[in-house]
């Protein structure tokens, strides 16, 4: 069976392709969820149109990315968590946090465009990357900071910086 895809979908193609599929596959989880329709020359004209407009809209989504990940490349993300004497934090720092303070600071991102390989567990500096586009990805910095409280109180040298990385 041809089908015209509607909608990206994972393994199979981008939106707008042609592509053969297997007969139930197409009949049952395609078509039913609207993520395709099957290929006659009507919708293939109707697939044009949407292509066109779907490219003009992309290109406009991407002009919006390239100027967000600008606004991104300074920020630096710190962090907070209580920690082991190895290093080795009481939990993680995962892509909700992050977008938690990204939205802190001002800005929406959703947190699954956040890629990370995984949750944070350890003290120190890391770089993830932000997907704003499918062509446009922004690289954010983030330090996580252990809290080192002694008898109450906050080394000098944790403030410090603190107020450093909120600086740059």
């Amino acid at each position: 069976m041809e089908v015209i895809l509607k909608e990206d979908v994972a393994n199979l193609g981008h939106r707008g392709d042609v592509v053969k599929v297997a007969d139930g596959y197409g009949r049952n989880f395609l078509l039913p969820r609207k993520l395709a329709l099957q290929a006659t020359l009507a919708n293939k004209k109707q697939i044009d149109e949407m292509k066109a407009s779907a490219t003009r809209r992309s290109a406009a989504e991407k002009v919006v990315a390239e100027e967000q990940a600008s606004k991104l490349a300074p920020v630096v993300l710190v962090f907070t968590r209580k920690s082991g004497e190895n290093g080795h934090l009481f939990g993680s720092v995962t892509s909700s946090d992050i977008a938690a303070e990204l939205a802190a600071q001002g800005f929406e991102i959703d947190r699954r465009k956040i890629t990370m390989p995984e949750a944070i567990k350890a003290l120190g500096n890391f770089e993830i990357s932000i997907k704003l586009h499918k062509e446009v990805s922004a690289p954010v910095k983030v330090k996580v900071l252990g809290d080192a409280v002694v008898e109450g109180e906050v080394p000098a040298e944790a403030e410090a910086e603190v107020e450093e990385a909120a600086a740059e």
